[in-house]
Parts: structure tokens; C-alpha cells; sequence
């Protein structure tokens, strides 16, 4: 069976604009740990717009134009790349308002319909084999971009897709994940020859391909076998806002489980962890962990919310193999939000896409190991 997904590096605009929006909530919840807050931004060119609000019972003085510049600079854009965060023009439209958060933040305030998934195991942080391979190539090539790393300089917007064909385990023979084509365009700086950066964007995919083999039998790559293609629409310079045009969350299915799996309609990014949407997708992420982790091949939970109700109208689950729900789980709001309790110094780095792919959040764990 054929299997694909994708994921896009923490310097696309998309992503970029993700990770202002949740540093922005971070501030907030800094300030005050049951803030109130969704944050939506957008960039292109040189230009960023902040639209949203946040509610916090202090003055939240931070100066949101220096966290889009922060951000930026983090990842990448700074002199000498086509967007220098410096030169950013932020235009701030979030209203800060001062009182109680906890008008918003201690009910459920809006209407979801929010999905949870886990399957295989924890070598694949209960992720699709595909999908854990596509964020675990970003990653590697987040890092290889970064200071130090052997594509210094490169970057850092860029984008991949992974195609693998999967063989289930049957009658006592062990699964097989056969690497066939992964695409890789990555933002490149002037002066190195193409075939240059070609080759050690090959070099980097090809390291990471290698140790995930070598740390799991059920992969199988073979070079000569898999086709790997880098920036096949030739080369990439401008890269960032100063290409395409970001906004918050439109990376819905990379920030989920990716296109196998079905998924509700709520962003991750830009809401603060109350919000139904964030905290219902967190706790049903826990939830089909917790399944799986107790003999479920595999667990999706669907969950329906109405404004003012604690309790769900609909919880729907289905399982591959005749699993059943953890025992004892329930998804009132107050047990969901107990999920996110007390995570607000994730929200410093989460937009970057690791919401169901980092181990570190209690939601991607069984048994939650700080």
C-alpha cells in the first residue's frame, strides 16, 4: 500500500506566522497562566498583520512587533537572506484587554468538532509511519540549516513529501516501510553551485534516512532503489514572505496526523490552551495514545462541543482491529483542559508543528514522563 505525507519547514511562511501567533500567547499565559487569547497572523512581502485579542488580569505590555522580529530571527531571517526580520513593517491590530480570563477560559465558548489519532507504537511516536518520517526529515533539515549545521546559510523555508509503500505485518512476518521517493525544496543561498547544494541537501536526507533504518528494523531503504529529488523546479533564492504568503494555521493536516487521517476543522496554532478546540485535540490525542499503548492497532476518537455545554454532544470512536477506549476517560471540560494544565511554555515553541510529534507533551504519552 502506498502511503505519502507531508510537512513544511519552520521557516514557510505558514509556519512562521504559527510560531508568532502561539510565542504572542506565550507572552500572555507568562503574564498570566489562565489568559484568554486567539491570534491570527498573516505576512507577505514585508509586511505582517496582527489581528486577534488576548485577556490577561495585568496590562500584557509586551511589544508584539518585537516578537515578529524575535521569531524571525530565530529561524532564519535575518541579513543576507531575502527576508530580514529587522525590516519587518508589523502592523498590530490585538486588542489587549485587561480583566478576567477567566470569562473564556474556565468554559467551553465556541462550537469544535475535534478529532484525536494514534496508532503503531512509540517508535513512531504513535504517528503513521509516513508521517513520522516527514517530521522527522524537518526536523533534520531544520537543524542542518540552523548555526553549525552543515546547510548553514540554506534555508530556511522549505518544504518536503515522503512516499513509502507500506507492507502490514501477517501471519508472524514483521512490517516493512519501503522508502521509494522523498522531495525535498529547500530555500538555497547565492553563490554555491546548484548541483552543489544539491548534493548536500542529498547528503543530509540520506544520513537521516539511514539512522532511522538502523534504529528500526521495519524501515527499508535502499539507495539505489529510492528516488530522492531536491528543488526539482530548479533553483530557490527568495524564500520566506518574500515568496508566498503566510497565515495562521493553514497547515492543518502536517500539524495533525497528516492526509490518512481525518481531522476536525480547528487550528492548533494562535489558541490559547483552553480553547475547545486546542484542548479537546489535545486530550483525544491522549486518549487514542492511551488505547493504543493497551492493545489498540490503531484508535481515532471524534468529538462534537456546543457553546455553554461541559460535556461533548457526540463522542465517536473507531478502531481497525476491535479496540476499545481507555477505561474510565472522559472529555467534560474540565478533563480536557486538565490535559493542557500547567503546558503554557510549550506554546514558546509549538507553532513550529511538533503539537502530536513531540514526545515531551504529556497528550503524545501514555503515561506522561516530564
Amino acid at each position: 500500500m502506498i502511503r505519502t505525507s507531508e510537512a513544511v519547514l519552520r521557516g514557510h511562511p505558514d509556519k512562521f506566522c504559527d510560531q508568532v501567533a502561539d510565542r504572542i500567547l506565550y507572552h500572555a499565559c507568562g503574564l498570566d497562566p489562565e489568559a484568554y487569547g486567539q491570534i491570527e497572523v498573516a505576512a507577505w512581502s514585508d509586511q505582517v498583520f496582527l489581528t486577534g485579542a488576548t485577556v490577561t488580569r495585568e496590562p500584557l505590555e509586551t511589544v508584539f512587533a518585537d516578537v515578529v522580529r524575535t521569531v524571525g530571527q530565530e529561524i532564519g531571517y535575518t541579513p543576507g537572506n531575502s527576508i530580514d526580520a529587522n525590516r519587518y513593517q508589523v502592523h498590530d491590530h490585538v486588542c489587549r484587554q485587561v480583566r478576567d480570563p477567566r470569562e473564556w477560559t474556565r468554559h467551553i465558548n465556541d462550537q469544535a468538532v475535534v478529532t484525536g489519532w494514534a496508532g503503531y507504537d512509540r517508535a513512531t511516536c504513535y504517528l503513521s509511519p509516513e508521517h513520522f518520517l516527514a517530521h522527522t526529515l524537518r526536523e533534520a533539515l531544520d537543524a542542518a540549516c540552523a548555526f553549525g549545521g552543515p546547510l548553514e546559510g540554506h534555508g530556511p523555508d522549505g518544504k518536503l513529501i515522503v512516499h513509502l509503500a507500506e507492507t502490514p505485518a501477517v501471519r508472524g512476518t514483521a512490517a516493512r516501510w519501503q522508502v521509494q521517493t522523498i522531495l525535498v525544496t529547500l530555500q538555497q543561498k547565492r553563490g554555491p553551485s546548484f548541483l552543489d547544494f544539491q548534493g548536500e541537501v542529498a547528503a543530509v536526507v540520506l544520513e537521516t534516512l539511514r539512522t532511522v533504518a538502523e534504529a528500526d528494523a521495519r524501515w527499508a531503504f535502499d539507495r539505489p532503489s529510492a528516488r530522492l529529488l531536491v528543488n526539482p523546479n530548479g533553483p530557490f533564492f527568495d524564500g520566506g514572505s518574500n515568496s508566498d504568503n503566510g497565515q495562521t494555521g493553514r497547515k492543518l493536516v502536517a500539524d495533525y496526523y497528516g492526509p490518512r487521517v481525518p481531522i476536525g476543522g480547528g487550528a492548533l496554532s494562535g489558541k490559547d490552551l483552553t480553547h475547545i478546540d486546542r484542548a479537546a485535540a489535545c486530550a483525544a490525542r491522549q486518549a487514542c495514545v492511551e488505547a493504543v499503548h493497551h492493545g489498540a492497532k490503531d484508535a481515532h476518537v471524534r468529538l462534537t462541543y456546543a457553546p455553554g455545554l461541559a460535556e461533548p454532544l457526540d463522542v465517536a470512536w473507531s478502531f481497525s482491529d476491535g479496540g476499545r477506549p481507555p477505561q474510565g476517560v472522559q472529555f467534560d471540560f474540565s478533563s480536557i483542559t486538565e490535559v493542557t494544565r500547567g503546558a503554557w511554555r510549550s506554546l514558546r515553541e509549538s507553532g513550529r508543528g511538533d503539537h502530536f510529534f513531540d514526545l515531551h507533551h504529556r497528550w503524545n504519552n501514555p503515561i506522561y514522563c516530564p
